[in-house]
């Protein structure tokens, strides 16, 4: 898309021509309160609802009990504390930072298409995990050091390849768009036929141990993870809440943007270096939960009418609270009693909507 075509459909505060810019941020802010009504709503389901019910009163007297020390109900408290709040609270977290992580690259690179499961960043978080688990016989913490290590490592290396080597000030050296997307995509591909060739040598309980990974879950959810990524998003955040300014600049276009004051490949960089380190650690916590990064931005925008970092990251909570629901409570009564891994579902949901965007956008361009 041209800098004149980009100028023509939006209006000087970013705002889509033909809605007046008045009424618009009114319709962001109410339908993102309905998203995040729908996250409570969800997260109290998931966590009172279920193979195993507990009550409003019940749920309050465990965690003030958990808190002070006092009675425990038995049975009740532990599978509360210990199994199904910080499941809801690490799939919660892990939403917003592939929302997250999936709207920046999105929108910096103003394509679809770029989320860290189509560029290559997660097949760098799970090659990695997978030689750990498979060489090394690691579990827990290590593979998910592994993981969150692979995904930097191999963002590095795709924005290096789409830079051209030359960051000098020069249009040559940003991170194109196509070119980043392209680079991810053939890194992606060699990455994901390591992880096959170790699957094959790998003995067949360290095969299901990497595989239940590799499809992202929820399973493992602990507290220690739960604290972890917490500390992480109280950083990264605030960083995302940083650099929203330059990224709505970043859309005009390179050459629009130095004009305005932006210097293009520090901001890109920076812009790169939060939304890795998002999907990174998110990752790290649950494993490749896929096309969460890549569904929550465009139906973000399709909600509320315009690009919203805020409303993506509650649409990533939302896909995962879902599919967990559905892979941990109904899965099984359709299955015969198999706990699906949360990243099965999703991974169902993302194929087609991928499908449907190639479509439209073909129908676009027509």
């Amino acid at each position: 898309m041209s800098i004149t075509q980009t100028s023509r459909e939006m209006a000087l505060d970013g705002s889509p021509r033909g809605k007046h810019p008045r009424y618009l941020p009114s319709r962001v802010l109410n339908r993102t309160a309905v998203l995040a009504a729908a996250v409570v709503i969800l997260f109290a389901v998931s966590v009172l609802l279920g193979s195993y019910t507990v009550t409003i009163p019940d749920f309050f007297k465990i965690v003030i009990a958990h808190l002070t020390g006092g009675d425990k109900i038995p049975g009740a408290s532990f599978i509360v504390m210990e199994n199904k709040l910080p499941r809801a609270v690490i799939g919660t977290m892990i939403g917003v930072a592939f929302g997250l992580a999936g709207a920046l690259f999105q929108t910096m690179l103003r394509n679809p298409l770029a989320s860290p499961d189509v560029i290559g960043i997660s097949y760098g978080a799970s090659a990695a995990a997978v030689i750990a688990i498979v060489i090394f016989g690691a579990s827990g913490a290590v593979v998910s050091g592994a993981a969150l290590a692979g995904a930097l490592a191999v963002a590095a290396l795709i924005y290096a390849i789409s830079t051209g080597g030359a960051i000098r000030g020069t249009s040559r050296g940003n991170a194109a768009g196509n070119r980043l997307v392209l680079a991810g995509v053939g890194i992606a591909a060699a990455l994901h036929a390591v992880v096959n060739f170790l699957m094959t040598r790998a003995d067949i309980r360290t095969a299901a141990d990497a595989l239940v990974w590799l499809n992202g879950s929820l399973n493992s959810a602990n507290w220690d993870r739960a604290g972890v990524l917490f500390l992480a998003l109280v950083v990264l955040v605030p960083a995302v809440a940083v650099i929203a300014g330059p990224l709505r600049i970043l859309e005009l276009g390179d050459d629009a943007a130095a004009g305005l004051g932006i210097r293009v490949n520090a901001a890109r960089l920076s812009l790169v270096i939060i939304a890795v380190t998002l999907a990174a650690v998110a990752t790290a916590a649950a494993g490749p939960v896929s096309f969460v990064a890549f569904l929550a931005g465009p139906i973000a925008r399709r909600f509320t009418g315009k690009a919203s970092l805020p409303a993506s990251a509650l649409v990533g909570a939302l896909i995962v609270l879902a599919a967990d629901y559905f892979a941990a409570n109904l899965a099984p009564l359709l299955l015969d009693g198999t706990v699906l891994p949360v990243g099965v579902i999703t991974g169902a949901l993302g194929a087609p909507f991928l499908l449907w965007l190639l479509v439209t956008a073909n129908r676009k361009d027509a």
